[in-house]
């Protein structure tokens, strides 16, 4: 994750919150019913445990949520709570007999960059540590929203506020998804103009609070030609020379860059070619490229434009007429085509919800830093909807590959933290908070 810092160098996400707020958070912790619900968390881990392990058993890859969709919207039911999912496979529930909001969204992504391919691939050590694809990236998010499923009936002081509480297990996160879950809840469903607020669970820990959305852009390139025998075709372009041209130029062009504002690019997967002697008819790459400065990445993708055209046209210079053929006919082209955009946005230091989640870290003596990341919470924030993005407590690490790992140590933290968070946001106006119904879905996209 990049991080970024706040305009005071002095505050930070444990910083002292100021003296109301303060009062505030500690009433709630008091309360009867959220103290009970804090008590839960510790009362029965089994069940968050249980549930957690189940959920991870259910492959939920990019564009294949629906089991895993199902099976939360059974268990929501079963919590009591009204639910559905909607047309872009978002699982949504409010408690029964709410109202048309507004609302405060709890919300974790669904999907998995890996996926288990038998349930033994998720597996639990004698120790507790649960092992396998997406337990912790976003199996702990999931089972957290479940918790607080089971939990909101303890709580009435979470009932009888302003707002209304709205929990959601989104598809379209992680990879190629490029946010198609979260885009469609805050901009088609119907319910984004009456949601005030996003709290976003991704992944495990309580040592970070996102609230610059790192924006993104992702290409598909591909370069065609002719192809032909390694020997008696020699001559005609070759696109998988053309594509490490392309490659290499790129890689020089953003060296040349200075460090600030913090940028990344990746070329994660490059295809092309049958056999070490026939010339490929084809080569493809995917590429990522991330800046925290919306300028610096509109820079990055006209230079990846500018590199594959340069490569096509040294290739195309550098051919010769094969035996019994024509130069003409042994050229090669190139196709970029953008398969994923993520736009940028930050929630403003003195934001309700910011500071609430100060307070609440202060109350906990959560020390935590401040990010810049991909997550849901993108688009929100880039609509000027107020959101955050916050790890669901407990221990992990090895997100995206098989020796994904999480610990559930730690995890009660991580729900207090949310429950404590979310009462204060429910109970609060928030008028401060709430975007202009004319303004809601104006983005920076």
């Amino acid at each position: 994750m990049l991080h970024w810092h706040l305009a005071n160098p002095a505050k930070s996400a444990a910083g002292a919150p100021n003296g109301a707020l303060a009062r505030t958070i500690s009433g709630l912790a008091e309360m009867p019913g959220l103290r009970e619900g804090i008590q839960w968390f510790s009362r029965e881990k089994t069940w968050i445990q249980e549930r957690h392990i189940q959920l991870c058993r259910i492959p939920a890859p990019t564009f294949f949520e629906q089991r895993r969709a199902e099976w939360m919207q059974a268990q929501l039911r079963g919590l009591g709570w009204e639910c559905q999912i909607d047309r872009a496979g978002n699982v949504v529930a409010h408690p029964r007999g709410a109202g048309a909001g507004p609302f405060v969204a709890l919300t974790a992504h669904l999907d998995t960059v890996l996926a288990p391919r038998t349930p033994e691939d998720i597996h639990v050590t004698p120790d507790g540590r649960l092992n396998g694809p997406g337990v912790a990236d976003n199996g702990s998010g999931l089972a957290a929203v479940l918790a607080l499923a089971k939990v909101y009936p303890l709580c009435p002081e979470m009932r009888d506020g302003a707002a209304t509480l709205l929990l959601v297990a989104n598809v379209g996160e992680e990879g190629e998804g490029n946010l198609s879950g979260m885009r469609y809840l805050c901009r088609q469903s119907g319910l984004g103009g009456r949601i005030r607020s996003f709290l976003v669970l991704d992944g495990p820990s309580t040592d970070h609070v996102t609230c610059q959305a790192l924006a993104s852009r992702r290409y598909d390139i591909t370069f065609s030609g002719p192809g032909g025998h390694s020997w008696s075709d020699y001559g005609v372009g070759n696109p998988v020379h053309a594509l490490g041209r392309t490659i290499a130029r790129f890689a020089d062009a953003q060296a040349a860059y200075p460090s600030a504002p913090r940028s990344s690019f990746n070329f994660g997967m490059i295809e092309g070619g049958l056999s070490i002697n026939s010339i490929p008819a084809a080569a493809r790459a995917k590429v990522d490229i991330r800046s925290e400065s919306q300028a610096r990445l509109e820079e990055s993708a006209a230079a990846l434009a500018a590199c594959v055209e340069r490569a096509v046209e040294m290739e195309n210079e550098r051919i010769a007429a094969p035996r019994g053929g024509s130069a003409a006919g042994a050229r090669i082209t190139a196709k970029v085509k953008e398969i994923g955009s993520r736009p940028g946005g930050r929630l403003a230091e003195d934001s309700a919800l910011f500071l609430t989640l100060r307070a609440v870290d202060a109350y906990l003596g959560i020390r935590a830093h401040v990010d810049c990341a991909s997550t849901d919470a993108n688009i929100p924030l880039s609509l000027g909807v107020p959101a955050l993005s916050i790890g669901a407590g407990g221990q992990g690490g090895g997100a995206h590959t098989s020796s994904e790992w999480f610990h559930p140590v730690g995890r009660e933290l991580g729900l207090r933290r949310i429950l404590l968070v979310l009462a204060a946001l429910l109970r609060d106006n928030g008028a401060s908070e709430a975007p202009a119904a004319d303004s809601a879905f104006i983005g920076t996209e």
